[in-house]
């Protein structure tokens, strides 16, 4: 195996008590579906969950803390801390839009922390993959370090997706970010790659890997529903009140 020791290693298999960083290895893997499921499935346990989108771009119609306020049925389960119009990274947006945005990493990266302290348990979910420029030449993955959340990787089921998966876990765990586990988003088991991936994902990062079916997502509560069914429900301790 090409990986070093340091860089197998177990995963956390849980969203820690204060939430979870939702990252992909992508733009358009699943990264919004994730966190309302997850966002929803705590509140219904009776955790008072909050879902934060830290800068929506392509606005409108892309808004994601509106899906997932959509799926869990109230304004109060999602916030949205920038949105900018361009169909792009954050600070190339902030650049291109008709009338030029000032972005503010520190700004963006107090929000989040901001949301996390006050919240019971915050969803944070990420923009594109990890390398996309957010701000005064800083990435997502600053602020996936700077955040101080463990993080859970979404990634595509398909060919093609070992590579980013493991990259990607990889980069989290050299920023000390750890690892909750892999969800494989649409999975269909339909080829050969899709149905060996998840034993190779794990394999390959030590991480748990869990695999969704496409959901549909309406009416809401189908999404909420499709991650009961297919995560341990282990997966929301300790953030779970107890």
């Amino acid at each position: 195996m090409s990986e070093t020791s340091d860089d197998v290693r177990p995963g956390t298999g849980h969203i820690a008590a204060d939430g979870v960083f939702v990252v992909g290895t992508d733009t358009g893997v699943g990264k919004t579906v994730v966190t309302a499921g997850l966002t929803g499935w705590l509140r219904d346990s009776g955790t008072d969950a909050v879902a934060v989108k830290p800068c929506q771009t392509g606005y409108p119609p892309d808004d994601d803390a509106a899906f997932v306020e959509s799926v869990c049925g109230t304004a109060d389960a999602a916030v949205c801390l920038e949105r900018l119009s361009p169909p792009l990274a954050p600070e190339v947006a902030a650049r291109e839009a008709a009338e030029a945005v000032t972005l503010s990493y520190e700004s963006i990266r107090d929000g989040v922390a901001d949301v996390v302290a006050e919240s019971e348990t915050a969803v944070v979910e990420g923009i594109g993959g990890l390398r996309v420029p957010l701000a005064d030449g800083r990435e997502v993955i600053d602020l996936v370090g700077d955040v101080g959340l463990p993080a859970l990787v979404v990634a595509r089921s398909g060919l093609g997706t070992l590579n980013h998966t493991a990259l990607t876990v990889r980069a989290l765990r050299r920023r000390g970010v750890p690892v909750v586990g892999v969800v494989l988003n649409e999975y269909e088991g339909a080829t050969t790659a899709e149905r060996t991936n998840p034993e190779v994902i794990e394999q390959m990062t030590g991480c748990s890997v869990w695999s969704v079916p496409p959901l549909d997502i309406e009416p809401a509560g189908c999404v909420i529903d499709g991650f009961k069914a297919h995560l341990p429900q282990s997966v929301l301790q300790p953030a779970l009140k107890q």
